[in-house]
């Protein structure tokens, strides 16, 4: 995972335990693309001061996973999901029919277990 989405997923986690500027400064940069500068035009502050707030944002959020895992551990159940799908499209190819059927609805229930 590339470091912006995984910025971008610990926001989604931690985002609301931040000030309402760090949340401010990191929504428009990671969600609405905005540059450093662009975010010192709609924020009012110094673009420095706004690569400040980032980067104390980034450290916050990184200290709130070193200390709960909640990413870690949604990360770790992705893989793992991902990991019985493929064994289960494995097992459907060499199955009966009647078999196949019911894999497939086993992946559907997969599917709509990450949904929720």
């Amino acid at each position: 995972m590339n470091e912006l989405a995984k910025e971008s997923l610990l926001f989604d986690y931690y985002g609301s335990l931040l000030t309402e500027r760090q949340q401010q400064v990191m929504r428009l940069y990671h969600e609405d693309n905005f540059s450093l500068s662009e975010i010192a035009a709609e924020t009012g502050i110094s673009r420095n001061a706004v690569y400040d707030a980032l980067k104390k944002a980034e450290r916050q959020l990184a200290a709130y996973e070193k200390k709960l895992g909640l990413v870690g551990k949604f990360l770790k159940k992705e893989r793992q999901i991902q990991s019985i799908r493929n064994r289960l499209l494995l097992l459907t190819e060499s199955e009966t029919e009647e078999n196949r059927a019911k894999l497939r609805e086993i992946l559907e229930m997969l599917d709509e277990a990450e949904k929720e």
